[in-house]
């Protein structure tokens, strides 16, 4: 790891000002946790490490009129531990408690999960110059790629790791983006672009803006939300294919239905086509298996996750199923 200088801002408008700036070498630092793993791994070396730990406003779990707001330093410990969170986004809870271990929930937050890099092995070797590092290839196209995308791959097949992101998109959740001489509100289902659009990163922040908090609606009467995830490990493990759920639910029939498939492509994938199947219909495991083989048509299987398509239809059909339970 090589030396690097450490700026402590205490203010938001200290953030957009060193942001603003646009050096390059210049990282910010959540909790950490993926931060030093990619320093320590000689993946990145920072010139400048912008620690937002005491920031002022940036953390906390707030209730509003129309929703809950979620600073982006709240750590995941807290969302999980929060009575709010667990009452009215019970996914929410399921999918923060899915995440790592207890010691790394502790420190890591909610921003950090949202904007964390991939964990895909070649990127992740200093030795390897891949696409995403700006060289001319996906080594995973056709090398090891038991872990990789099915979806949206194309020139980079790396899987988005986040487990807060597929069920916040489902939430339909809101990135307030702090900049300098203002904020900006982007839909989280609009933050995060396909390698096709831009290979070096995975969401649409510009230099000079960070993610200040995120705003979840009010729930729905009769909502309820779901998170499944299926990994390899017993333990902490990233997700091999994750499904976030969130309708209405009336009966055995579901509305204002949204699917998100975590683990399989680069961004979390939003399962359109299987809602149109399942949404307004009398749901029965014949129906949910429509469903996954609707979504199942767009997979593009690398040698080695053919899997994952498997994975999709068991993780879908136990989220679904636990909606109208």
């Amino acid at each position: 790891m090589n030396a690097f200088k450490l700026a402590q801002p205490r203010t938001t408008d200290e953030v957009a000002a060193l942001l603003a700036a646009a050096r390059p070498g210049l990282f910010l630092m959540a909790g950490g946790t993926d931060l030093l793993d990619e320093m320590k791994s000689g993946v990145v070396s920072p010139e400048v490490v912008v620690d937002l730990q005491a920031v002022q406003g940036l953390a906390g779990i707030t209730a509003e009129k129309d929703g809950l707001r979620i600073g982006a330093m709240t750590t995941v410990a807290e969302l999980a531990d929060d009575p709010t969170v667990a009452r009215d986004y019970p996914g929410l809870r399921q999918a923060a408690l899915s995440l790592a271990s207890p010691q790394l929930r502790a420190v890591g937050t909610v921003g950090g999960n949202l904007c964390q890099r991939p964990r895909c092995w070649y990127y992740r070797d200093p030795q390897v110059i891949c696409r995403k590092k700006g060289g001319s290839r996906c080594f995973a196209a056709r090398g090891r790629n038991k872990y990789h995308a099915i979806f949206g791959g194309g020139i980079c097949y790396i899987v988005f790791p986040s487990d807060l992101a597929p069920m916040l998109m489902s939430l339909g959740a809101q990135v307030e983006v702090g900049r300098s001489g203002g904020e900006k509100t982007v839909l989280l289902e609009e933050f995060y672009q396909l390698p096709s659009v831009n290979v070096r990163q995975e969401n649409v922040l510009q230099p000079g803006e960070f993610v200040r908090s995120i705003k979840i609606p009010a729930p729905k009467p009769g909502q309820k939300s779901v998170y499944v995830k299926l990994k390899e490990r017993g333990t902490w493990d990233f997700a091999l294919v994750s499904t976030a759920a969130t309708a209405v639910v009336g009966g055995k029939k579901l509305a204002s239905l949204s699917l998100v498939l975590g683990g399989v492509a680069p961004i979390p994938w939003r399962l359109k086509k299987a809602e149109d199947v399942l949404r307004g219909q009398t749901v029965t495991e014949e129906l949910v298996k429509r469903a996954a083989a609707e979504a199942i048509k767009d997979a593009s299987p690398l040698a080695e996750n053919g899997y994952k398509t498997k994975f999709l239809a068991a993780a879908l059909k136990q989220a679904v199923l636990a909606l109208i339970a």
